[in-house]
């Protein structure tokens, strides 16, 4: 009786050192998974306000052109958008419609971080070639100036400026190689 006491006394030993581990395993796995967790819901709650930031510019982006794509199509609708220092026939309200619908979707591409400051710089500089578009961006150089100086689109702004200004005093057809892209935004 004494020897089988003694193994289950061993038996017992290792089932509780056993037991023991899983315990301690188990503890640790837990508290692993709690911190997961806290760092899950953290990660969540510091990247939701910067999700929702995006869905709105996006939902704003929306309207907005929906708005200008109705003005485009009523010239009734249109002059209400007509806010131009000069009077603008039908046709060139539509087209400075448009060349700001293709402005503020290049400001929204930037913002969502669809383009680097570099991608933007030179898809405005493919765009500021139409000289319909640089009519339209002289055109509403008053209605930039109360813009914020900090503010996206004035930083974006000053970049067009740049660029057209480049692309005036530039002595090559290459446009493509015309301006660097301003260091200020980023």
């Amino acid at each position: 009786m004494a020897t089988q006491k003694s193994g289950i006394r061993g038996l017992g030993s290792a089932a509780t050192a056993g037991l023991a581990f899983a315990v301690g395993a188990l503890t640790a796995l837990t508290a692993q998974q709690r911190k997961h967790g806290a760092l899950r819901l953290r990660t969540a709650c510091t990247e939701q306000p910067e999700h929702q930031h995006n869905a709105t510019l996006i939902a704003q982006q929306r309207l907005q052109f929906d708005m200008l794509s109705k003005a485009m199509d009523d010239p009734d609708l249109a002059a209400v958008l007509d806010t131009f220092d000069v009077t603008l026939d039908t046709r060139t309200l539509r087209q400075y419609l448009f060349a700001n619908a293709v402005y503020t979707n290049a400001l929204l591409f930037w913002r969502l971080g669809n383009f680097t400051w570099e991608e933007v710089h030179g898809h405005l500089r493919l765009i500021c070639q139409n000289p319909i578009f640089r009519s339209y961006w002289k055109a509403t150089q008053p209605h930039r100036a109360s813009l914020l100086d900090a503010s996206d689109e004035a930083r974006l702004g000053r970049m067009v400026d740049k660029l057209i200004r480049d692309l005036e005093e530039a002595d090559t057809d290459e446009w493509w190689v015309v301006g660097e892209p301003p260091y200020d935004a980023e």
